[in-house]
């Protein structure tokens, strides 16, 4: 039997019930009611015919905590990209027709070669200091997250800029980018997840606690104070450079708190009390019992989406053994029963994955060559192993939220019934994150990879470049093939190479077990009944917004129906 970090004792407690049950129950998803995602998702209880009241305050219950806010230096998770989105503006957004949209900026525009990319701004934008955004600003936040601006020290987005060759500053609203290479979707990259955003030139040039502490950016809303850990407080932008239809300034709502609440079952209870008003969960459990169960009843209005989302999978570290060697990995992949996995812990909410992409995502297969569940052989492998003296002992990482640790558990208990030994661990959201930086760990539990543009999350798996290691490849592998088709797909603007060259990457993901993928995590945003307006208005540009949550989801346009609060 593995062992048990003292951290993961009483995390598991909790879940004695779920384990216990792992024999399964046929009947369980038959007892919760049913929700829709096949179709475009639907924010439930919205009016007909909406008439935004303004005032009032949303108390958001976020999944994690955020401890750095200094953007081009920070390693923000969905948590921290959603308080991102408040407090800050990205020059491009996501649009409901699958590109990117220009949001700070007015236009981005390529040249016939993709290796110059013109960005113009929109002019009278204003920071929370009152200083202007201008293309000095803009240029110094792209240096500054591509490792290129003194007093700055990029991690995470250094390597995914690393094919700008320059930034300049054209006249005063204008911003060239050349890149070493041509760059398809550089427009994607300018998003990157909802990770890249303007700060303002004296967050920039701030010391490092107070860049990461006293975030100061374009966005809808300003903070008023922060409790880390606890509670952070913002209050609306009056001077906020997008206008609603009532010819003020957006946002409708007068304030803002976002609590951290990592245990999902507590995040529900408190939107049940009252105690917030709205939440986002990607716990398919909750999100096909609880929260669907409590829209029905209309005491919530809901809405799920899976448009573009990530996945969920088990990361090897292939620098540690046992996963330094093909087999064993093939050997983990047969051991774990996914479908038994998604049936106890998400009562089969969310569609099964072999490989990174969803359908509907360039690059998508309904076989890959990953290696179907074959209990029997992991045995026989894991016996061979013992027998010639390997190594079946690894540590298996997972964050401290209850629904992450229900299926790393389920997992151990199946990787040990082949014959592994392994020791479950347990931290913190933002904590696993730094540690599948350093590479501390064997095997972990990890959600990423939005369904975007595959060459979005070309950061996450490309070996390496000029001799130096790509730090954020945290499954560590480095495969020419994989490097090699990659590079087709950021640079070939021709749709159907892309596509080849990422069902390439899709079947060598498959065929060499790097990951042991789970499945597609749809994510849902539960409010109050008198809460409305998840996706928001209207893009700046015209373009429809998004229908995502994967990446978070604009605050601007949520709205209180017959609120009597000020602001």
């Amino acid at each position: 039997m593995g062992r048990l970090t003292r951290s993961a004792v009483g995390a598991l407690a909790i879940l004695s019930l779920v384990v216990a049950s792992c024999g399964g129950d046929d009947d369980a998803a038959d007892q919760n009611p049913s929700v829709d995602i096949g179709g475009e998702p639907v924010e439930s209880g919205f009016p007909a015919d909406p008439e935004p009241q303004r005032g009032g305050q949303l108390v958001y219950g976020l999944e994690a905590d955020t401890d750095n806010f200094c953007l081009p230096e920070a390693q923000l998770a969905i948590s921290g990209i959603q308080v991102a989105r408040a407090i800050f503006d990205p020059l491009v957004v996501p649009d409901g027709e699958g590109g990117y949209s220009p949001y700070l900026a007015k236009s981005v525009t390529p040249s016939n070669q993709y290796k110059t990319w013109t960005i113009e701004l929109r002019p009278g934008v204003t920071f929370h200091d009152g200083t202007r955004l201008d293309a000095t600003v803009v240029k110094n936040n792209l240096d500054a997250y591509r490792g290129q601006y003194e007093g700055r020290n990029s991690l995470l987005l250094a390597f995914a800029y690393s094919d700008i060759a320059d930034v300049q500053v054209r006249d005063e609203l204008t911003v060239v980018v050349t890149t070493k290479v041509p760059w398809v979707k550089f427009d994607a990259a300018l998003y990157n997840s909802g990770r890249v955003l303007m700060v303002s030139q004296s967050q920039l040039d701030a010391s490092t606690e107070s860049c990461a502490t006293e975030p100061v950016g374009t966005g809808p809303f300003v903070l008023s104070s922060w409790d880390q850990g606890s509670s952070m407080k913002l209050k609306r932008n009056d001077r906020y450079w997008v206008k609603a239809p009532d010819g003020k300034p957006y946002p409708y709502v007068g304030a803002l708190e976002f609590r951290p609440i990592s245990n999902d079952e507590e995040r529900v209870a408190e939107l049940r009390r009252g105690d917030i008003n709205i939440m986002h969960s990607s716990s398919s459990s909750d999100i096909s019992g609880n929260l669907t169960q409590l829209r029905d009843a209309g005491a919530i209005n809901l809405v799920v989406s899976r448009e573009y989302t990530e996945t969920m999978y088990f990361m090897l570290n292939v620098d540690s053994t046992p996963f330094d060697v093909r087999e064993n990995r093939v050997a983990v992949a047969q051991a774990i029963d996914r479908e038994k996995i998604n049936e106890v812990a998400n009562l089969s909410f969310p569609e099964l994955a072999d490989g990174p992409f969803a359908e509907g995502v360039s690059g998508y297969l309904e076989e890959n060559g990953f290696p179907a569940h074959d209990a029997e052989a992991a045995k026989a492998h894991v016996a061979e192993m013992k027998e010639s003296g390997g190594d079946t002992a690894f540590r298996l990482l997972s964050s401290n939220n209850p629904s992450t640790i229900r299926v790393s558990v389920l997992a151990k208990r199946m990787l040990e019934d082949a014959g592994f030994t392994v020791e479950l661990e347990v931290e913190r959201q933002v904590d696993l994150i730094s540690r599948a930086i350093s590479g501390d760990y064997d095997m972990l539990f990890f959600r990423n990879q939005p369904g975007d543009d595959p060459d979005s999350n070309r950061i996450w798996w490309y070996g390496g470049e000029d001799g130096a290691s790509n730090l954020v490849n945290f499954g560590r592998f480095d495969d020419d093939v994989i490097d090699e088709n990659l590079d087709i797909g950021r640079q070939n603007p021709d749709e159907a190479a892309r596509q080849a060259a990422y069902e390439t990457v899709n079947r060598r993901m498959g065929e060499q077990v790097y990951n042991i993928y789970l499945f597609y995590q749809p994510w849902a945003v539960a409010m109050s009944s008198d809460v409305h307006g998840v996706f928001g208005p209207e893009l700046p540009a015209g373009d429809p917004a998004s229908k995502r949550l994967v990446t978070g989801h604009p605050l601007l346009g949520l709205w209180i129906d017959g609120s009597t609060a000020g602001g």
